[in-house]
């Protein structure tokens, strides 16, 4: 519509849809209060506590990225960690194999070591029972032989000088012998 309809419309009567001038004045003057009230007073107050939120929102953000890379540092710190107990571990498994053979090759050699002193100590007791059987041997074959000698020749031997002489002649004629008649 134009405004030369909209003046006659006035002009023909009171149209409900058209206000009056006095209404029209009253009402801009209220639309620029209100708009200067909002504009001037509440329109910061609204950019202001949304800069707040904001702030508080890429700050919460910002918390939450810092604590993610921390953890993602602590994370990588402890698999460090476990990778290097996991390593220690495993050389002190190694060391502790190493040092069980080396215990055992140990008691290995000391249990020969005294396996071979038990041998030599019986070998020695076997030689020594040798020796004390052969001196008992030859004291007693001496003693049978100066009392079978004695028999023989019909005279006593019981002088220890000539009866030690015929023992010594007879024990060195026996091991004078060949093996094969012993």
């Amino acid at each position: 519509m134009s405004i030369a309809a909209t003046t006659l419309l006035a002009a023909e009567g009171n149209n409900p849809l058209l206000p009056h001038a006095a209404e029209l004045v009253v009402g801009s003057f209220a639309f620029l209060v209100v708009f200067i009230v909002v504009g001037k007073i509440l329109t910061p107050r609204i950019q202001k506590t949304l800069a707040e939120r904001t702030e508080v929102i890429e700050g919460g953000i910002k918390k939450a990225e810092d604590l993610q890379a921390e953890a993602q540092q602590t994370l990588e710190q402890y698999r460090t960690q476990l990778a290097e107990a996991r390593q220690e571990a495993s050389r002190l498994r190694e060391e502790a194999r190493e040092q069980g053979a080396q215990i055992k090759a140990e008691l290995r050699e000391e249990a020969q070591a005294e396996a071979r002193r038990l041998v030599e100590a019986a070998h020695a007791q076997i030689e020594a029972d040798r020796q004390q059987a052969v001196a008992q041997l030859r004291a007693e074959i001496g003693r049978l032989s100066v009392e079978l000698a004695g028999r023989i020749v019909g005279e006593s031997l019981e002088d220890e000088a000539r009866q030690r002489r015929t023992i010594d002649r007879f024990l060195e004629e026996l091991e004078a012998r060949p093996e094969a008649v012993r």
